[in-house]
């Protein structure tokens, strides 16, 4: 194995200039250590403990200390033999009892996975070898409150407002009032004039983050990677399909082949206009980790058209499910694999020739099983080093109960809540929030982003979800779903040749490939209604959908897909993908020790713009 190891080799060129963006601002209280402590405590994720029905807030501390322990054991059975569970308690005139509502009793729920985290693995990082930059604080280095935070937050907020606004409208010369009017506020904010943390808009020239300038509605919610900007807002492999095995048109008609069987792209249609958890008792009744119904329906499938189909997608999928699907689709387009090794996968450009298409190929070895079982192994690796991050480390509150933070300040300053009832450290630290949130409109309250949030959640500034029962039972930071973005799609721009553009070719296939004479530049959207793909003729080679980008767009559309629903922030996504990355390459490096005859590279374009080569000599 030293004899290989010394053969296999990893190099990163092209080194990020995201490394001055990344730092940043940590907990350090310029010797206010209590402040920030008090700061830390409001931070924390407590859903599933015993919240007080007035405030909303943890009732006793000690059920706080009693969940970390149980975190530390590292065991299932702690979390019920020393965890005081919410769904069974409940607090009368300031006392804990013991509930008897059966239906709370019956169908509470459990947290998730708290323990997958302090496991180790066979293949690639262990989940404690990776790691996450601090989520933004609550104060920033100064002891104010932290521009960032509050900017993802009402980057929250608006996508609540906007969650049965059509993806058709996210784009240059889109004139939706709504969407315009939400783009307006979030750039009165004052973070992206100074963007000390994660970026929001990318330079297209260079692709790399810009430190400064404004949001339009081509860069709105789209994420911070190569090509996330570029055509739909939703990356093709969330909409198009591929040619069945019989000949079928699936690409145009949303069709998956899966072997024989078909996968259809369209998904179930949430009830536009309901929203969940905008009453404050609910809001309690949900932080106690009481089950919930499901959320309502109407008849019949559409392809993802509005934020909430896109929310509803990210409630149900199968959490690897849309890389298979990419991966699927550019199998049975024929897409080629990276150069670096086509000769050997069978599928790439030497193959198309007679005078270099080998032999043999490599079916088990860089051909289709074997990118169909990575896209899928790396997952789990990515699921357990993210709960290592949430539980252990991070343990970061979710946006509806910081939301809730924000509507005590507002209770407490309307009157409707005794102020003795609130620790004056709360009122004090989320006070910023209601002032930068209540001022970014048009001079009046009603125009800014709690004025609208206010409107559609019975007159709170709670934040008006998409499911019933809001977040998971796992706090906040990092991602599931982004950290198995970054994994799924750096092992598909390993294999294939990102340098790709879809295209319909001379004999009228769609396809993901080189762009040659005869081929067209094209573009799939659903139409108004979402009842069938448009497409759409691309003139400019500057806005060709390429493979590279529209994987990046993916990535994106998913982990952003749970902030429509209102469970995570933008900070959950843009570190989480990268964490993601990096387990995939030390899965792949490793995978790269074990081949010890062919000589292959794999070249991976990073979420940050460089190139990671991975291969053995």
């Amino acid at each position: 194995m030293n004899e290989r190891r010394q053969k296999s080799y990893s190099i990163r060129v092209d080194a990020a200039e995201l490394a001055r963006s990344r730092q940043h601002p940590t907990h350090q209280a310029n010797g206010d250590e209590e402040r920030y402590a008090g700061a830390r405590y409001f931070m924390s994720f407590t859903k599933g403990l015993i919240h007080n029905p007035t405030t909303g807030l943890l009732q006793d501390p000690k059920d706080f200390v009693a969940f970390r322990r149980a975190i530390d054991d590292g065991f299932i059975d702690p979390f019920t033999d020393r965890v005081r569970h919410g769904a069974k308690y409940k607090v009368v005139n300031g006392n804990i009892v013991e509930e008897e509502n059966p239906n709370f009793l019956d169908g509470f729920r459990q947290w998730e996975a708290p323990t997958a985290g302090v496991v180790f693995e066979l293949e690639g990082p262990d989940a404690q070898a990776v790691t996450m930059p601090p989520a933004p604080p609550l104060l920033d280095s100064s002891g104010n409150t932290n521009l960032e935070l509050i900017f993802e937050m009402a980057e929250v907020y608006e996508l609540a407002i906007l969650r049965d606004c059509p993806f058709n409208d996210f784009e240059k010369g889109a004139k939706n009032e709504n969407l315009k009017a939400s783009i307006a506020r979030l750039n009165k904010l004052g973070y992206l004039q100074n963007q000390n943390g994660r970026p929001r808009k990318v330079n297209q020239k260079r692709n790399r983050p810009r430190q400064k300038g404004k949001l339009d509605v081509q860069t709105v919610f789209r994420g911070s990677s190569p090509g996330v900007e570029v055509g739909p807002y939703l990356s093709q492999f969330l909409l198009i399909g591929n040619k069945a095995v019989n000949g079928e048109d699936g690409v145009t008609t949303g069709k998956i082949a899966y072997g024989v069987l078909e996968i259809n792209q369209k998904v179930p249609i949430a009830t536009p206009g309901t929203d969940y958890m905008t009453d404050f008792a609910k809001y309690v009744e949900v932080q106690r980790g009481i089950a919930q119904a499901r959320e309502s329906y109407v008849p019949g499938r559409r392809f993802i058209s509005t934020p909430r189909d896109l929310a509803t997608y990210v409630h149900y999928d199968a959490l690897y499910e849309a890389y298979l699907n990419a991966c699927l689709i550019l199998l049975g387009m024929g897409t080629p694999f990276d150069p670096g090794f086509d000769h050997l996968s069978g599928g790439g450009v030497a193959a198309t020739d007679p005078k270099t298409r080998r032999h043999a190929n490599g079916f088990a070895l860089y051909g289709g099983p074997h990118i169909l079982t990575l896209v899928t192994e790396v997952a789990t690796r990515a699921l357990k080093a993210v709960r290592f991050q949430k539980f252990n480390n991070h343990i970061r509150l979710r946006p509806e109960a910081l939301a809730a933070r924000v509507e005590l300040v507002r209770r407490k300053n309307s009157g409707e809540i005794e102020e003795n009832l609130i620790p004056k450290a709360l009122s004090q630290y989320f006070q910023g929030f209601l002032d930068k949130l209540e001022s970014n409109g048009n001079g009046d309250l009603a125009t800014s982003t709690l004025g609208n949030i206010s409107a559609i959640a019975e007159g709170s500034y709670l934040l008006p979800m998409a499911f019933p029962e809001g977040s998971p039972m796992h706090p906040a930071y990092g991602a599931g779903h982004a950290t198995v973005a970054g994994a799924c799609v750096t092992i598909l721009k390993a294999f294939f040749d990102t340098s790709a553009v879809l295209v319909k070719d001379s004999s009228n296939e769609y396809r993901f490939k080189r762009m040659e004479e005869g081929d067209k530049l094209v573009a799939f959207r659903a139409n108004d209604d979402g009842s069938a793909l448009v497409e759409s003729p691309i003139d400019n080679i500057s806005e060709a959908l390429t493979l590279e980008g529209e994987l990046n767009k993916l990535a994106a559309n998913i982990s952003i897909g749970r902030n429509m629903g209102g469970v995570h922030y933008f900070t959950d996504y843009y570190d989480s993908v990268r964490m993601g990355e990096e387990i995939a390459i030390g899965i792949l490096e490793e995978q790269a020790l074990t081949y010890p005859t062919d000589p292959f590279v794999f070249s991976v374009p990073t979420f940050d713009g460089d190139i990671v080569r991975i291969g053995r000599r």
